[in-house]
Order: structure tokens, then sequence, then C-alpha cells
């Protein structure tokens, strides 16, 4: 059925059902492994409470909500894919997983304890602005919001501008879409929603690198270089916000 967001919508759904056909529960949560993900793992989970159901929305192949469950709190999943969580299903029986969109989540009103989001948002042509309201909704006053969102750093500036030079679409692939958020874009979208920023950090830095290829690459799945962590972590301190990946934000419902 067609959403009333539009074709591109839809077909980055498709998209999705794809990636996920093609890869594992198990390669995921060894990416959840890397250095580059335990860092922003420990950066939120300080703020994430024990004692409430956290929501995990689009969470493809469970890997955060394994994790995280793991690690002791009360996760549930939901992802518009729903062959992800069929596949996470079969690692596991147990986990909490739902099938829904970011858009009409399942939940009451001030419910939940916390609402993670991990490079879900910048896929909607329409805007972060309606699944912001939903968590807000969805959140009890002073519930945790998290969110990690592409930052348009200097590579990906430059291979966009060598794309519009050849005439080329700015997306990789027209049917997928995918943006990325300056931080005061981003902290101005949560703030309009209600949210009150906590926190916004550039993260990353060597994942920007491993877009370059070559030295920058490890073995494994979507692995960095100890070259690439090392230059990575002399670029997140001297140039923070030129080379980060991604951006983290934390805020709160007041």
């Amino acid at each position: 059925m067609q959403t009333p967001f539009g074709d591109r919508y839809d077909s980055t759904r498709q998209a999705w059902e794809d990636i996920w056909q093609r890869a594992s529960v198990e390669r995921e949560l060894e990416a959840m492994q890397y250095a580059r993900a335990q860092r922003t793992v420990a950066l939120y989970t300080p703020y994430l409470p024990k004692d409430q159901v956290i929501l995990e929305a689009g969470s493809g192949l469970s890997a955060a909500v394994i994790t995280l469950r793991r690690m002791g709190f009360n996760v549930v999943g939901l992802d518009y894919a729903e062959n992800a969580l069929h596949i996470s299903r079969r690692y596991d029986l147990t986990l909490p997983l739902l099938v829904g969109d970011v858009h009409a989540l399942p939940h009451a009103a001030n419910s939940l304890g916390a609402y993670l989001s991990f490079g879900v948002l910048e896929h909607f042509e329409h805007g972060m602005g309606p699944a912001l309201a939903e968590a807000f909704r969805v959140l009890r006053p002073g519930g945790v919001l998290v969110l990690t969102i592409p930052y348009p750093n200097v590579i990906h500036r430059l291979v966009e501008w060598r794309r519009r030079r050849g005439g080329q679409s700015t997306l990789n692939d027209d049917s997928f879409y995918e943006s990325t958020y300056t931080r005061e874009r981003l902290c101005g979208a949560v703030e309009a929603a209600g949210f009150a920023v906590v926190r916004a950090v550039p993260t990353s830095h060597a994942f920007t690198l491993w877009g370059l290829g070559g030295l920058f690459r490890g073995a494994g799945y979507y692995q960095t270089s100890r070259a690439a962590d090392a230059l990575g972590g002399v670029l997140g301190v001297l140039l923070p916000w030129a080379f980060n990946f991604s951006t983290l934000v934390i805020a709160r419902k007041p």
C-alpha cells in the first residue's frame, strides 16, 4: 500500500527490505563491538532509564536492541521493513519486536522512557518533523530522545559537489532517499518538535575515512583500519565538526 509520503518513501522502504535480506544479525552485532560504535554507546547509555520501556524506532536487524538488552535495558524494536524483524526473530525468538511506522507508533501518549533512532530520520524526503512529533507524543515527560544523523562533512560535500558538476543527482540512488543535517539544522528540528537538546556530539570520524577506501578499510564488515581509527581520533580532537560522519543528539521532553 502506498503511503501519503510519496513514491520515494515507499521505494526507500523496499530498498531497506533488500538491504536487510543481504545482511545478517551476526555481522551487525560484530559492527556494534567496533571501537567507534562502543564510543557512541558509551555517550548515550548514561541517559537511558533501566526501569522504563525504551523504543528503538527503525531497529533493522536488532543489533542495538540485542546489545542494549544485554546491558540491562528494556528495549523494544520497531521497523517498517518486516523481513528484518523475521530475520532478527530467527536469531532470537524472545526479542520484543513490532512491525510499524515511525510516523504512527503503536504506543500510548506519555508511555515510553526513551526513544532511540540510529540513522533513520534522514531517509524521509518530507523531513524529520512528523517522526519527531510522534516521538514527542509517546515519550513521557522527562523522557530521553537519542538520534544519530549523518553530517555533511568535508568529504561528503566534495562528493556532492563533484556529482553536481557532472550533472548528476546528489543521491547515489534516486529510489533511495538519504540526506544529511548540519548541527544547527538538526538541533533546530529537534527543538521545533518541543524537545530540549542536552548534547550534540560529533561522532564516527574514522568511518568518514572508511568511505575513502584503501588503507582506511579493515577486513571486517564495515570495519575501519587502525590507520582510520588513529587518524579519526586526531580529527575528532582537531576538527570535530569537519570530518564527523554523524551527529549524536541527546534531548529530553520537558
